[in-house]
């Protein structure tokens, strides 16, 4: 184990044994608020510190079969006991560096997905379409709920821009790897003569942002415009103002919905897509400043980086980030993301396991 990390569950070790004393105290219920940040961290940190006591208990085992094996006679079962011993403390290894690894707090939250057409016209548009289902599909197989907040449509179908809404456990930490560039390579139903475009899209995947708790957005700095619904919708949503604008004027983010018949709720949403773009904007910038530091090996999250290439006639899905080939198009298109985001995450997390050692990047 490297030293750093030893220092580090060392330092957590002796936190623990402090916390204890301070839970024991007699006194320790009379603020209510430190009585449960106490209690909190104590849960956090107090299965770490076990398993680090048994990855030392597990070393001390490794010594005294070394010793054994310098008897002649206890050789056989020193070599059985140094096997077991090892196994033990690699695994226990593992498991300690994966548990010091910082949690992203936003892994557990529903998510917005923001799919826009971009470079290759109507199928762009069309393209923009198959991935919003390949979305809805995806949440469908997690049992997640999902909802389209707003969508522009396109001239020849597909979407201009759809917003996407996933209620769900974890939506968060299983399509956080999706913003960037999604390329597609296939033949168009309006090509007459069969040939292969290229046309391109971009995603964006930001966690639901609490309006109250997460960002505060001063009501000077915003405009709020109303307008009728277009499109399907009925009698009440053609003949109402129930569509929203807003408008934050420091940025120029712009969000509209009009799915709801209800203004009340199409401005709740709005405020919350809009909540969810400002904190996605500080989250990217952070993340921007870290990357100056040190190469992600998941990639920036640039918009404009293509990570993904969708080749039909090939029958393949490529992710550059991580040279990653499956020959399942069809089935991935169908929402079978899981191969992906598992290999996405595990790669983010050998990252910053070897950011945590101090290994070079």
């Amino acid at each position: 184990m490297k030293q750093s990390l030893r220092i580090k569950l060392g330092q957590l070790a002796a936190r623990l044994d402090e916390l204890n004393g301070l839970l024991g105290a007699p006194d320790v219920t009379v603020d209510l608020d430190r009585y449960r940040a106490l209690s909190k961290e104590h849960s956090d940190i107090g299965s770490v510190v076990e398993r680090f006591r048994e990855f030392e208990l597990a070393e001390a085992d490794l010594a005294t079969a070394n010793e054994l094996a310098d008897d002649p006679s206890m050789r056989a079962f020193a070599e059985e006991e140094k096997a077991a011993a090892q196994m033990r403390i690699d695994a226990l290894e593992s498991e300690l560096q994966a548990a010091l690894l910082p949690k992203d707090p936003n892994d557990e939250r529903n998510v917005f997905v923001e799919i826009r057409a971009g470079t290759g016209g109507d199928e762009s548009g069309l393209f923009a379409g198959s991935l919003l289902r390949m979305y809805v599909r995806y949440a469908e197989r997690h049992r997640w709920q999902t909802e389209i907040v707003s969508a522009s449509n396109g001239d020849m179908g597909g979407y201009k821009e759809a917003i996407l809404r996933i209620v769900g456990d974890g939506a968060y930490s299983k399509l956080k790897f999706e913003s960037g560039g999604h390329r597609v390579q296939r033949v168009p139903e309006t090509e007459a003569q069969g040939r292969i475009h290229t046309s391109a899209c971009t995603v964006a995947v930001m966690p639901e942002a609490d309006p109250l708790a997460d960002i505060a957005i001063n009501p000077t700095e915003i405009r709020i415009d109303t307008f009728r619904a277009s499109g399907a919708g009925g009698q009440h949503i053609n003949k109402t103002d129930s569509a929203v604008r807003i408008t934050h004027l420091p940025t120029g983010l712009v969000v509209e919905c009009q799915d709801d018949r209800s203004q009340h709720r199409n401005r709740a949403q709005a405020m919350s897509v809009l909540a969810s773009r400002l904190l996605d904007r500080q989250r990217q910038e952070r993340h921007s400043k870290e990357a100056a530091h040190r190469k992600s090996l998941i990639g920036s999250g640039d918009r404009s980086e293509r990570i993904r290439t969708y080749n039909f006639p090939q029958g393949r899905v490529t992710d550059h980030r991580i040279n990653l080939t499956l020959y399942k198009i069809d089935a991935i298109m169908d929402g079978e993301l899981d191969e992906i985001v598992t290999a996405l995450a595990q790669e983010f997390q050998a990252e910053q396991l070897a950011a945590l050692a101090g290994e070079p990047m």
